[in-house]
């Protein structure tokens, strides 16, 4: 039997490498799936190459309005939430504190942390008791980063909202679990690279590459792989933990 046979998975952040490659994964493993972006053409893109179990909400994790729409849509479509894969997350901008653009810092904290509270808040109730919610954090959700303050502080508050979750859903037996990976090798380290390191950012990838132990990147799909771990019944008895997936850089 497939792990997430006749169950029914929401993704957030669906239009980017790691919502598309879990969305993949969870279809072949059984689900239907209903993945959630701002981003409509792509997602009507990637929804009608994924085929007829796969369907799409346009939405703005940011506006509560968007999201008791995307949760009441994907329980309207195919009867149930079974997984919640609350992922959306913006990185923003590199610079110092002191130089940190407020604006930008405001809009991190709106994607990744008042994203992240909105989608527990409204896809809780939808859930079927004994579901699973996995939250993206990373590792930059565990220790600090130079000229990175936005996003760093945005990934430690989604530990907070996961932990509070956990104990909240618990008598539900809903588990609620948070993932914690290195750099991943998508759009998102791309424009990381080049912040860092304007017209140079092959070598800042070379950089980053080499202050893992393992040596690389992360792929989408180890990502997608541990977020299946979660969101199957094989992970009954896990909540409020925090799976880090960074090849050994925490380790040092």
């Amino acid at each position: 039997m497939k792990r997430l046979e006749n169950k029914v998975a929401l993704i957030t952040g669906g239009a980017g490498s790691i919502g598309q490659t879990t969305a993949k994964l969870f279809l072949d493993e059984g689900a239907k799936v209903v993945l959630v972006d701002l981003d409509e053409g792509a997602l009507k893109k990637i929804t009608g190459e994924l085929g007829p179990n796969a369907a799409y909400v346009s939405a703005d994790v940011t506006k509560s309005e968007d999201v008791k729409k995307y949760a009441e849509e994907a329980v309207k479509k195919f009867g149930k939430i079974d997984v919640f894969f609350n992922n959306a997350g913006i990185e923003g901008a590199v610079a110092p504190i002191t130089e940190f653009p407020e604006d930008v810092f405001d809009k991190v904290m709106a994607v990744n942390v008042k994203g992240v509270f909105l989608g527990c808040k409204y896809v809780l109730p939808q859930m079927n008791d004994g579901a699973s919610m996995i939250i993206t954090s990373s590792v930059a959700g565990l220790g600090g980063s130079p000229e990175f303050v936005a996003y760093v502080t945005s990934k430690h508050a989604t530990l907070g909202i996961m932990k509070t979750a956990a104990l909240e859903a618990a008598a539900r037996k809903i588990r609620v679990n948070s993932i914690h990976p290195s750099p991943v090798n998508n759009r998102m380290m791309r424009s990381i690279e080049e912040s860092y390191a304007p017209g140079n950012a092959a070598e800042m990838q070379k950089g980053f590459a080499a202050g893992i132990p393992l040596g690389r990147y992360a792929e989408p799909i180890e990502i997608a792989k541990l977020v299946l771990f979660l969101g199957s019944d094989d992970s009954q008895f896990i909540t409020g933990a925090q799976y880090v997936i960074d090849g050994g850089s925490n380790a040092k």
